[in-house]
């Protein structure tokens, strides 16, 4: 896992534009259309968002390679951002911020990673491989969410926004397979 500098910062500097992109965003003006896929994502995304979270601060916390570290601190922190924007949209399309439970159970339901999963990565002995593999999968969800919102949304800065998670979110599994070694 080890990395000369240079190429550590382009990876910092990569992972903090590509998904940062979305944090800057806001609704389109009210006459912009929202159809219930639009909300639907949202709704799901601020969940699969926090958890997100929960997973990279556990690698920012626990990380043994400065690599992991950073990269963690920074999906937390670009996520957040996107959390925070996701719930403005959801205010401003006059929708509920969470979805009424089950409501999206005929959508396949929300990717979530197993609770296990993230509970034995903080007892974790070969905590970076760990990390790595169950954030790879996790933004794989993101990615599956965010192509539905491409087909299928109406609202043009969600769909947009979605278009910029999937390729954010791709380079991020890039990056993180590079650091596996894969």
């Amino acid at each position: 896992m080890r990395r000369t500098a240079p190429a550590f910062a382009l990876m910092a500097a990569l992972l903090l534009a590509l998904p940062g992109c979305g944090a800057r965003g806001t609704p389109g003006p009210a006459a912009d259309p929202v159809n219930a896929q639009d909300v639907m994502f949202t709704q799901m995304m601020v969940p699969h968002h926090r958890q997100g979270i929960e997973i990279a601060k556990l690698g920012a916390a626990r990380g043994r390679s400065p690599e992991v570290r950073t990269l963690a601190a920074a999906v937390a922190a670009t996520q957040q951002d996107e959390v925070e924007m996701m719930l403005r949209w959801l205010y401003a399309w006059e929708q509920p911020l969470t979805a009424p439970s089950g409501a999206h159970d005929h959508h396949g339901g929300m990717p979530e990673t197993d609770r296990a999963r993230i509970a034995a990565l903080a007892r974790s002995r070969t905590f970076d491989r760990d990390f790595l593999n169950l954030l790879i999968a996790h933004q794989d969800d993101a990615i599956q969410m965010a192509e539905t919102e491409v087909a299928r949304g109406a609202n043009p800065a969600a769909r947009s926004w979605a278009g910029r998670v999937r390729e954010s979110r791709r380079a991020q599994i890039a990056q993180m397979k590079s650091l596996l070694g894969q």
